[in-house]
């Protein structure tokens, strides 16, 4: 048995449901279980009208709602039959009605949706999505069931970001799925819970990856495939340098560690639910199936590069504290991270080494609204933030253990200020705090640094990677040594 996600890019138009069909009937010998995320940008959709219905602007509502309407019903008239097709469209028109009757209450009362309500309507995605792909797979001759990932995927009451309850879940997928999908293969929405008190909640962005793990994990699926429209994992973001190789093969520990870091292909707890059971993870691409893709694995396959992959997070403010007692940095963290908890701040990094503590977050905002220094008492301290920042993150088994690759991934970026962040104990990982008008050119001459000879048993040129790596790093650094709209980004003082 095996687990199968299609990602909203896999499933955006008539022709790529065809895809993911064409893609599942050839694992039907498997028995597969397939999880989908919303369709195309369905998403953002649905939080632009939430707003919307905040704002009171009914007819927008209205409107946002009968385009997506439009949208799920023409592509799927496009590839499901006649008597498949007339269930589908009776339930599509149900759901979208009850969703503007929703919407259009909480437009009325003139107040912005309660996160209960936001994750509702957050929802309506996947469950459209995955009743499509039902009917799309039915119509192709592949035996298929719609299940209600509400039924067992069971959370906290964390709106937006639920976490799993892990035993209650198991117990449920493995009390339902095993028995509804006898002969056929069961379709679900991912990214989508319910809470004990039978509220919907969603698990955050890309919690479908971490449906489809917990779904594999619940019924010991020897495998859970993770399609996408990129062939694998890469050496580095390719909306930040196209190009990079695709690595074939990274443990548990450096998927989990790329993810946390800002890799956006995975959810950062993706990894998790397999651990226990050493359940393979496979990264496909639906519009190239041919491609093997990344494994992600227990023990991932010997390398010659320390570094695997470059991670980041972008748009950031750093926050610098600085105490005047030694190893007080520890204490500090966890009073910052429980005060920024307490008030809904979203902690994107933190680092100590010393009496200095890095933490980053989204925006100057965020920290202007945390009275840390009285409220987690920290008097006393000397605090600095640092607005325009990015973090780049290099992960790999091998980083801990290679002498002085601190010292090149330093010198690689003379050119610019740049900060070193401790590791947090992984082992895995070295991340570097650089200006955000720097992070182009950093992640360039990084990876420069680390891949410019790779180890071929496990990094393969990814598609159209020729030449955009050396174009990406031609222009010189700024003979300043100072990126233009910055400044440098001071260094801790020496214990």
């Amino acid at each position: 048995m095996i687990v199968m996600k299609f990602g909203g890019s896999s499933l955006e138009s008539a022709e790529a449901l065809e895809r993911v069909a064409a893609i599942v009937s050839s694992e039907i010998d498997r028995k597969p279980i397939v999880v989908v995320s919303a369709m195309g940008n369905t998403t953002d959709q649905l939080i632009a009208v939430s707003k919307e219905a905040g704002r009171c602007h009914g007819y927008e509502v209205w409107k946002a709602i009968k385009e997506l309407q439009e949208f799920h019903l023409n592509e799927a008239h496009r590839v499901v039959q006649d008597d498949a097709m007339a269930w589908l469209e009776l339930s599509l028109r149900r759901q979208f009605r009850d969703l503007h009757v929703k919407l259009l209450s909480a437009a009325d009362e003139g107040c912005p949706l309660t996160p209960a309500l936001r994750d509702e309507v957050l929802s309506y995605g996947e469950r459209w999505s995955s009743e499509v792909v039902a009917a799309v797979l039915q119509s192709s001759g592949v035996p298929a069931v719609h299940l209600d990932s509400r039924r067992v995927i069971l959370t906290d009451a964390q709106y937006s970001d639920a976490k799993p309850l892990l035993w209650e879940t198991y117990a449920k997928i493995r009390r339902v799925i095993p028995t509804l999908g006898k002969g056929r293969v069961v379709v679900m929405g991912g990214f989508i819970g319910a809470a004990e008190d039978g509220t919907t909640t969603t698990m955050g962005r890309g919690g479908s990856d971490l449906t489809a793990t917990l779904v594999g994990a619940g019924v010991s699926a020897d495998e859970v495939q993770v399609w996408k429209d990129v062939d694998g994992l890469l050496t580095c973001d390719p909306k930040l340098l196209p190009g990079g190789y695709r690595v074939k093969s990274v443990s548990y520990g450096e998927a989990a560690a790329m993810a946390k870091a800002g890799a956006k292909l995975l959810h950062p707890e993706t990894v998790s639910p397999v651990i226990r059971q050493r359940i393979p993870i496979v990264i496909r691409n639906s519009r190239r199936p041919n491609v093997e893709g990344t494994a992600i694995e227990a023990v991932a396959q010997p390398c010659k590069n320390p570094v695997k992959s470059i991670s980041c997070k972008q748009t950031l403010t750093v926050l610098e504290v600085r105490s005047n007692t030694e190893g007080e940095a520890d204490t500090m963290a966890e009073a910052l991270e429980k005060l920024c908890a307490r008030n809904n701040v979203r902690v994107e990094f933190s680092g100590s080494t010393g009496k200095t503590l890095f933490l980053g977050v989204n925006s100057c905002e965020q920290l202007q609204s945390l009275a840390y220094s009285n409220q987690a008492g920290l008097s006393g301290l000397h605090a600095h933030a640092h607005s325009h920042s990015a973090l780049i993150t290099l992960v790999g088994e091998g980083i801990h253990s290679t002498p002085g690759l601190m010292a090149r991934a330093v010198a690689a970026l003379r050119d610019f200020p740049v900060v070193c962040v401790p590791d947090d104990g992984s082992g895995l990982k070295l991340s570097l705090i650089v200006p955000q008008p720097a992070l182009k050119q950093s992640v360039a001459l990084l990876h420069r640094e680390f891949f410019e000879e790779v180890d071929p048993a496990v990094f393969t040129a990814s598609e159209g990677r020729a030449g955009s790596i050396e174009r990406a790093t031609c222009a010189a650094p700024p003979s300043s040594g100072r990126v233009p709209g910055t400044r440098p980004f001071p260094q801790p003082s020496p214990a």
